[in-house]
């Protein structure tokens, strides 16, 4: 039942000691705070690595070729590896049922690309349909290249969105234009977007006509492969582990490679290093939660600090309460109300003022792998249920005491 004269008795005990009662209200609070802006931090950095791993597709396995680091069989080392279309074919045939997507690519180099006549700087590559799904672009004109394209051999090109606004900005759109690579008419069948803006820096056209038309002959500079999606992270990164050591065991034999030079093949799984990045800040957050409880505890052992004082202070009063008949339990409830209401005014202000600074600073923040700091209402509210209940605790051992006090004792104190 609603007491009022208690709680003209607890705001009259606040007012009586403003300073003291704000500086506990102030530790409290802070801690509260402190953990609400470490923890919104932590989920800040897992959102950031989500978003590097998102511009490309999330299974994706990546293949270069470096140099030999040593001798092997015979060979010596300093030896460049030259991926090969046997590579890439034989791999695919061996593996299909473990692939999702699959693409070789090639570096066209040596070349001059222009548009009327203007000259272009950007980067042109030839890869497979599938190359799409692997970088995950999506599509914001016309189309990707397709097959068709490849077995003919064809002069289409798709190019970037930042291409697509520097050069054809003032177009309505830029399909069907021609852009000339090293003399030769390329028509542009599409335009494509990505997550960041420099990887809208490059034009794709077809391996077959990269390969044909600019010498390239069967050489590929890199690999890429995604995996199809597994039941669980731990099993798709544990497929990804195998897929990539297979891999990487394979183009070595291929290319008489020491199997324990890692310099010559270079295999790299999007979903080992996602693994690692999100282990990291698992343990950073491991680190936040255990600043912030630490911070809660010393607010909390304040809380307590000032119970103590209050009942050290009111000793005659409570000798009095008692004499008059007091219960001990009305005595506990005394005490135990003041702690409960400081503790959870105190923790409601840092959480407002926390959630509060991370719903307008948050989503602001985009620097490298920390996006949108964030936390969960619930974690949030269920922290200050806590605190209350830690600020339950600590009031009742002063509150306790209180209750034991002897009367006489209390009536001497001065």
């Amino acid at each position: 039942m609603f007491d009022i004269e208690r709680w003209q008795e607890i705001f009259d005990t606040i007012r009586k000691n403003k300073l003291r009662t704000f500086l506990t209200g102030l530790s409290v609070a802070s801690g509260i705070f402190i953990l609400v802006i470490l923890l919104g931090f932590g989920q800040g950095m897992r959102n950031g690595i989500a978003h590097e791993f998102e511009q490309d597709a999330a299974t994706s396995v990546w293949v270069w070729p470096g140099m030999t680091s040593m001798e092997y069989k015979g060979m010596n080392p300093g030896r460049r590896i030259q991926l090969r279309n046997e590579n890439y074919e034989n791999w695919d045939q061996m593996n299909r049922e473990r692939i999702e997507f699959s693409s070789p690519r090639n570096f066209v180099n040596g070349i001059s690309v222009t548009y009327g006549n203007e000259a272009l700087v950007y980067g042109v590559q030839g890869v497979s349909p599938q190359f799409q799904f692997i970088e995950n672009a999506k599509m914001s004109e016309g189309r990707f290249l397709n097959q068709t394209d490849h077995d003919n051999t064809a002069k289409v090109v798709v190019i970037g969105q930042k291409i697509r606004q520097d050069v054809f900005g003032s177009l309505e759109t830029p399909i069907g234009e021609y852009i000339d690579i090293s003399g030769l008419p390329f028509k542009i069948v599409g335009v494509y977007k990505e997550q960041e803006e420099r990887e809208e820096e490059r034009m794709y056209i077809p391996l077959n006509t990269a390969q044909k038309v600019f010498n390239g002959g069967d050489r590929i500079n890199n690999l890429a492969y995604t995996l199809p999606p597994a039941e669980t992270f731990d099993q798709a990164v544990a497929e990804a582990v195998a897929f990539k050591d297979q891999l990487q065991s394979y183009l070595q034999q291929a290319h008489t490679v020491a199997p324990e030079d890692t310099s010559a093949i270079q295999v790299w799984s999007a979903l080992e290093e996602a693994k690692r990045y999100y282990s990291l800040t698992r343990n950073i957050k491991l680190f936040f939660w255990f600043v912030g409880i630490c911070t809660i505890i010393a607010g909390v052992v304040g809380v307590s600090n000032i119970m103590l004082i209050v009942v050290k202070e009111r000793t005659r009063e409570i000798g009095i309460r008692k004499a008059l008949g007091a219960k001990p339990w009305s005595i506990v409830g005394m005490i135990l109300h003041e702690a409960i209401f400081v503790t959870a005014i105190s923790g409601f202000l840092g959480l407002i003022f926390s959630m509060g600074l991370l719903e307008l600073v948050g989503p602001h923040v985009e620097v490298d792998y920390i996006m949108n700091p964030s936390v969960n209402l619930s974690v949030a509210l269920s922290t200050v249920a806590v605190l209350i209940l830690a600020g339950t605790i600590a009031g009742f051992f002063p509150a306790w005491r209180a209750a034991n006090v002897q009367v006489i004792t209390a009536l001497r104190d001065e």
